[in-house]
């Protein structure tokens, strides 16, 4: 049989088979509504609330980047079956048999935390926490923190103050805010630089900020895994290459040392940068171009477009 034969042969199947799908799944759905009651609707209602809340607990660390993950492998798994590859389906059905058991695994802090909070009982603090969506800013604040910390950032570095800034981005990172000392204060020039005073209790640690505030400091950050790197950098350094690769976020590094300014972005480190370099690129991540000082920023949409584009 000819190729071309074979090819319009193979489309016509493809149309077949998806005709036959797009069919069954309307008759599926016309029997489901046929029998839909109240108490299917307060089932629905039920597990969307329980997802919606999980989803919204588990925001604040890095699992969200392991969902996403999660659910790339299922539409991959819905593209091989459709497709009917044989071995690939096997292999993804072994997967996904065991997914409660690989939940528990990749999820377990998160689960434990779920569990301690509603064992304490601050039932008022989670919904609090649960509805309180945090993804919008003013324009003109961020601003304002932006110049900021590059200000504070200039003046770290002529006196060769060391300093270690994470901004968040998409992921949040509360599993690191755990770790330090929570602020939640306006962020000024000043208070940054009684923070990473040397004699300060919060110096050594990393600072996170939250929209446009100082939210945590005194944080532990993930080193990063990466060998190459010169000796010359100090734990700062590869403090802010571990959490860019293990998120989003963009990490600002002043050296006691040098005073060289310094940030990372992607797992990537840029070097002595100036604090117009820095600005630039701040402004780049969290200000969307052509905006007046009273729109939002709306940061899961704009910045992840932002980001794919450099």
């Amino acid at each position: 049989m000819p190729i071309f034969d074979l090819a319009i042969e193979f489309k016509f199947r493809y149309l077949r088979n998806l005709g036959n799908t797009i069919v069954d799944f309307f008759s599926q759905v016309k029997g489901l509504f046929a029998t839909f009651g109240v108490v299917d609707a307060v089932d629905i209602i039920f597990v969307a609330v329980i997802v919606f809340f999980i989803v919204r607990v588990i925001r604040e660390t890095r699992a969200m980047q392991l969902i996403k993950g999660l659910l790339f492998l299922l539409f991959f798994y819905i593209v091989v079956n459709f497709f009917g590859l044989g071995a690939t389906s096997y292999i993804m059905r072994t997967i996904f048999s065991n997914i409660l058991i690989i939940l528990v695994i990749l999820f377990g802090p998160e689960i434990r935390n779920i569990l301690e909070q509603m064992g304490i009982g601050n039932y008022r603090k989670v919904f609090m926490n649960i509805f309180n969506s945090g993804v919008a800013v003013d324009i003109a604040d961020m601003k304002k923190t932006i110049d900021a910390v590059c200000k504070a950032c200039a003046e770290m570095s002529d006196d060769n103050i060391g300093a270690l800034i994470v901004f968040e981005n998409d992921t949040l990172l509360g599993d690191i805010v755990k770790s330090g000392t929570i602020i939640d204060g306006k962020c000024t020039k000043e208070l940054l630089g009684n923070i990473f005073y040397p004699k300060s209790p919060l110096h050594d640690g990393a600072m996170v900020i939250r929209k446009d505030s100082i939210y945590a400091a005194g944080c532990i950050l993930p080193l990063t895994n990466n060998n190459d790197l010169s000796s010359k950098l100090g734990t700062r350094h590869r403090a802010a290459l571990g959490i860019t690769e293990q998120s989003d976020a963009l990490a600002i590094v002043v050296s006691e040392e040098t005073g060289a300014i310094s940030y990372a972005l992607c797992g990537t480190l840029y070097q002595d940068v100036s604090t117009g370099d820095l600005r630039d690129v701040l402004t780049q991540q969290y200000i969307p171009t052509g905006g007046s000082s009273d729109e939002k920023i709306i940061s899961k949409i704009a910045r992840r477009f932002k980001n794919n584009d450099k």
